[in-house]
């Protein structure tokens, strides 16, 4: 994979399909409907898969590609693959509360070695340099031109007092009783693929995630904290996280700076 080509690629996708979410997200009024597995989908979701989809499949024709709204479709995947979430957070978009974000990542091997989160709401962008190294876009994003790239890195985390970040929308008691575990100097909320991307700038220590995910849902934020030199694993063994799985689906797992001694 050229990787200087494909971080170009995504960012400027992730970009365009920001604008498209942007245009809905600020309309009067749009639908939102139910999909088979109980998740809320609304058009811009698909517009932003169908942007992001046409112009991973021309750009890389040859490289397997699986998204959200088209994961029906996708069997087994290959050994390395694109994968997509085009709107992460729909239900943040849905309530207007603005913590979503357009997600593209590149397995191998089972790791998420490149990836982008954008909060077009939010006006942040982050992603992996070809060299995997993780920055936060600042500026005005323009398409074709790259602004100013602050390099990211983890926390050196005081487990006297951790920072925490936990999600806005799928919070339940096992996960605050897991948290109770730690000594917690603060707590922040945030919704979609943001909770990795705070524990990759050092503004969290530490994310478990005990509740349902897929694959599509972290590929990328595991991409931009392993850039920043943060680890993902599995909540119940700590082995390292993988991709590829059958299914797509996730176990829980626990986003975490490097230091902080982590409890089962």
């Amino acid at each position: 994979m050229d990787f200087e080509r494909l971080v170009t690629v995504m960012r400027r996708l992730a970009l365009e399909a920001g604008d498209r979410i942007i245009e809905i997200y600020n309309s009067p009024d749009f639908e939102v409907r139910t999909k088979s597995d109980d998740s809320p989908v609304t058009a811009a979701d698909e517009a932003a898969d169908a942007l992001i989809s046409e112009g991973l499949a021309e750009a890389f024709p040859q490289t397997v590609l699986v998204t959200e709204e088209q994961a029906a479709s996708h069997g087994q995947t290959a050994s390395s693959f694109l994968i997509v979430d085009p709107l992460d957070g729909t239900k943040e978009f849905v309530q207007r509360r603005g913590d979503f974000t357009v997600n593209i990542a590149y397995v191998e091997d089972g790791v998420p070695l490149r990836g982008v989160v954008y909060a077009p709401a939010k006006g942040r962008l982050f992603y992996t340099l070809a060299d995997g190294r993780s920055v936060e876009e600042m500026g005005a994003f323009d398409k074709d031109q790259i602004g100013e790239q602050k390099p990211i890195s983890v926390s050196i985390p005081d487990n006297r007092g951790l920072m925490v970040v936990a999600s806005k929308s799928h919070r339940d008691a096992a996960t605050d009783d897991y948290i109770g575990q730690y000594a917690v100097r603060d707590m922040t909320s945030a919704g979609s693929s943001l909770k990795f991307c705070l524990v990759a700038t050092g503004e969290a220590d530490l994310y478990p995630r005990l509740g349902r995910t897929m694959e599509w849902d972290t590929a990328a934020g595991d991409a931009v904290l392993r850039g920043a030199g943060g680890e993902v694993v599995r909540f119940d063994d700590h082995t390292p996280f993988r991709y590829g799985k059958p299914g797509f689906a996730n176990p829980f797992f626990i986003a975490y700076a490097p230091g902080v001694l982590l409890v089962k």
